[in-house]
């Protein structure tokens, strides 16, 4: 692990012990002030922060088995942790929006007063708003880190904020108007609400550990091969990548001149290959596979001088996300045999 992994690591271990260590702090506020208004709202609030502190527990043990090298068990490292880990949380909130809608109908259907209510609105305020800070900086701490987890886990925190802000403007309604049932009903919204928000989690886990394709990854690559485009690399098809924890897993083909010898073309692999790992500081495995150029792409080709051409170059295709990704156009490949230098002997007196 070189320094810069390592300082990664150091700020998501830290944030995420923060979180654990908030998260429970806040949790035992929450739960003091559904003691002391007996408020079914508060009750939802407070069993999803039980939520935010067991999957920030997860996530901190996650972190940690996903900072493990590659080993010959695990070849590609041991990231997709991260991917279970946002799957456990959102089946986690799951579980959590069903206890909430379970407390919240008997107090919509017989409602009862709530006791110090303004006092608790209160308190809900001031752990509203660190956590709206808690959240903001998990989010942070890991998109500059490439931390699916800390993502997830501020994700949740946010949401728990939003719950806490609509719990808020509910009781402060009910503060006003003696309306206990909204008291019931803001608690089927706020378990309504974070269902949906926990589904959302666990269909991003399924994906990531599926290998969905990502968009987002995907086009970032396409814009740094076209940007150090080189003319002797023909063109590129079947671009694949995806994320293992803070790794990016990457594969392509890669047409090259066919007149190269074994070794320029390795030395072109390898300069590509550099460009990659250099804009990934190092977090990125890559897989090349080199491809000789064949008749009918003599049109795209830019590489001169080539004594091999049989057509000028016409124009060459915009290496974009669409391109690269598309699959080789198999009339062209099988066009090999029929199309190439009738000889060997006839390619080696041309060159």
């Amino acid at each position: 692990m070189d320094a810069s992994e390592k300082h990664n690591l150091k700020i998501r271990l830290i944030a995420i012990i923060c979180s654990l260590l908030v998260g429970a702090t806040l949790m035992a506020l929450k739960f003091y002030v559904y003691w002391l208004t007996q408020s079914t709202a508060i009750l939802s609030d407070a069993l999803e922060s039980i939520i935010n502190v067991v999957a920030s527990a997860f996530a901190l043990g996650s972190i940690i088995l996903a900072a493990k090298p590659p080993d010959p068990t695990h070849p590609y490292g041991h990231g997709k942790i991260e991917y279970f880990s946002a799957g456990f949380e959102g089946a986690l909130i799951i579980f959590a929006s069903v206890g909430i809608v379970w407390t919240a109908i008997p107090q919509l259907l017989s409602p009862h007063g709530l006791p110090h209510l303004q006092s608790g609105l209160l308190i809900l305020l001031a752990t509203s708003l660190v956590n709206l800070l808690l959240g903001m900086g998990l989010v942070r701490a890991g998109k500059s880190t490439q931390s699916l987890v800390l993502v997830a886990d501020g994700k949740h925190v946010l949401t728990d904020v939003y719950t806490s802000a609509g719990v808020l403007l509910g009781l402060f309604l009910v503060h006003l108007t003696d309306w206990y049932w909204l008291d019931g009903a803001i608690a089927l919204l706020v378990g309504l609400n974070i269902l949906v928000i926990g589904a959302k989690l666990v269909r991003e886990s399924f994906a990531g550990l599926m290998d969905a394709s990502d968009p987002e990854l995907l086009e970032q690559i396409s814009e740094l091969l076209a940007q150090h485009r080189k003319n002797s690399w023909i063109d590129i098809h079947r671009l694949r990548a995806l994320r293992s924890g803070n790794r990016i897993l990457l594969d392509f083909h890669l047409i090259l001149p066919r007149d190269l010898t074994l070794e320029e073309a390795h030395n072109e692999v390898t300069e590509l290959e550099q460009v990659i790992n250099q804009h990934l500081n190092g977090r990125s495995d890559v897989l090349i596979h080199a491809e000789p150029c064949i008749i009918p792409e003599c049109p795209i080709c830019g590489y001169d001088p080539c004594k091999l051409r049989q057509e000028p170059t016409q124009k060459q295709s915009v290496w974009h996300r669409d391109v690269l990704t598309a699959e080789a156009s198999e009339d062209d490949r099988t066009e090999l045999d029929s199309r190439r230098d009738p000889s060997p002997a006839d390619s080696n007196e041309n060159r």
